[in-house]
């Protein structure tokens, strides 16, 4: 099982490169894949475009970011199928955000049947209650305290965390309208700024935060924030890596 779940993640993570570089011109130097459960988290590294470098440079960060959604929307409907084929199990949703001058990225798939057995991953992780806690407050600075909140660890370098039932009246009525991509931008940008000047973090959990990514689905009132870590004492993980071909 151990070996199949690994040549799984191996074959998502050359699939994924391949598919960034038919897409974008050109791939992210590495790619690394999660599973565990229902989740399945893939973490781009030194992924950044000529292009997008020169954007950058002039502050044009929300340029990169609005291509980027363009394009993802071509890009999510083969990723899914790929894996939907690969595993033999339906993807649900698909989440995506990027660390623009980390030069990384994060896709996070949930699908209707588990990967793997909900023991591969850690619910009961040490610091789970405050970092709960944390998600809470900032959810709260942001607009509103989440319904709703689950987190685990997949493995010691990658932590989820769900929120349900996070949207304002104000909010569902700017979706309706047809606003949902300013929306998005406006929370992600608000959102983040809280994740990444948050040292409680790193304090809780006794690691460095690498990277910290979240995005929403409107329809679905929900929210999934991911944490990339690094743990002081690795232990053995579930974590698989396909550097640039």
């Amino acid at each position: 099982m151990e070996d199949s779940l690994k040549k799984m993640q191996q074959d998502i993570s050359s699939f994924t490169g391949r598919l960034f570089r038919d897409h974008f011109g050109k791939g992210p130097e590495s790619v690394y894949v999660s599973m565990g459960y229902t989740f399945l988290v893939i973490y781009l590294r030194n992924f950044i475009t000529p292009s997008e470098r020169v954007l950058l440079e002039q502050d044009q960060e929300m340029t990169i970011l609005q291509l980027r959604g363009k394009l993802m929307k071509s890009i999510s409907p083969e990723l899914k199928a790929y894996i939907e084929i690969l595993t033999g199990i339906k993807i649900r949703e698909i989440y995506y955000d990027w660390g623009i001058h980390n030069h990384s990225g994060m896709i996070t798939c949930i699908s209707e049947e588990p990967f793997t057995a909900k023991e591969a991953i850690e619910e009961d992780y040490a610091g789970k209650r405050q970092i709960d806690q944390e998600i809470v407050d900032i959810s709260h600075q942001a607009q509103k305290a989440p319904e709703e909140i689950y987190s685990c660890e997949i493995n010691d370098r990658t932590l989820v965390v769900i929120r349900n039932g996070i949207l304002v009246r104000i909010e569902k009525e700017l979706i309706r309208l047809g606003n949902d991509e300013l929306l998005k931008r406006v929370k992600r940008n608000l959102e983040k700024s809280y994740l990444h000047n948050n040292s409680h973090f790193e304090t809780i959990l006794n690691k460095r935060v690498i990277d910290s990514f979240v995005d929403w689905d409107f329809e679905l009132d929900k929210s999934a924030i991911v944490f990339i870590l690094n743990p002081k004492q690795p232990r053995e993980t579930t974590w698989a890596q396909v550097d640039k071909e």
